[in-house]
Parts: C-alpha cells; structure tokens; sequence
C-alpha cells in the first residue's frame, strides 16, 4: 500500500508559477511509474506528466516546456514527487492527482493503482 498526499495548490495569476509536491509513505521500497493527472469537474482526468521507472519523463502537450515533473528517487524509491508549473494559464485550473502504479511507462489513469487527494490550482486572467 502507497498512500500519497498532495500539497502546493493555490490561487495565482497567470503567468505565474506553482510547485506541487505528492508525500508518499508506505510501500515506496516498490518501482512504480509516477504521475500527475488534473481533472476539471465535468471533464475527463488529464494525464500531465510522468515520470517512469526508468526515470524518463514525458509531458501532456499542453504543459510541454512548461511543466517539469521530478522525483527524490533513491534505490528505486520515490518518497517526494514533485511537479513544477511555470507560466501558468488559466486553462491550467484544475484538481491536481498524484499516481503511482505500473512498471515501466503507465499513461492511462486505470492502470494506477494509488491516488492522492488532490491539490486546487486556479489561475487567474
């Protein structure tokens, strides 16, 4: 069992920026593929970017040189997952989620298996 918890949401003006961090404690020791998802309600989960257990990294291209996702990865654990957003837009309003689940390069929400609580980001014009 991995249980996250997601922290740095706020309020901010576009063009700003914001740095999100998912705490994972529990079952860290295991390689999982890691990644942020945000979804607006009424609309599907977005997958944002992800970093997989080879520790490569791809990005949605709504975020691509925008976003950049990191992990404190130390034998094959990762206990602080980050997300650094800059330039922010307001289309970038959203729940945020922290994942983790997988081997390898995961990209589809149902192959996840641990869920954080979210983080709100909303940017304003």
């Amino acid at each position: 069992q991995v249980q996250l918890v997601e922290s740095g949401g706020g309020s901010v003006q576009a063009g700003g920026s914001l740095k999100l961090s998912c705490a994972a404690s529990g079952d860290t020791y295991s390689t999982y593929c890691w990644s942020w998802f945000r979804q607006v309600v009424g609309k599907e989960r977005e997958r944002v970017a992800t970093l997989d257990t080879d520790g490569r990294t791809t990005y949605a291209d709504s975020v691509k040189g925008r976003a950049t996702i990191s992990g404190d990865n130390a034998k094959n654990t990762i206990s602080l997952l980050t997300l650094q957003m800059n330039s922010l837009e307001p289309e970038d309003t959203a729940m945020y989620y922290c994942a983790a689940g997988g081997y390898g390069m995961v990209l589809t929400s149902s192959e996840y298996n641990y869920w954080g609580q979210g983080t709100q980001v909303t940017v304003s014009s």
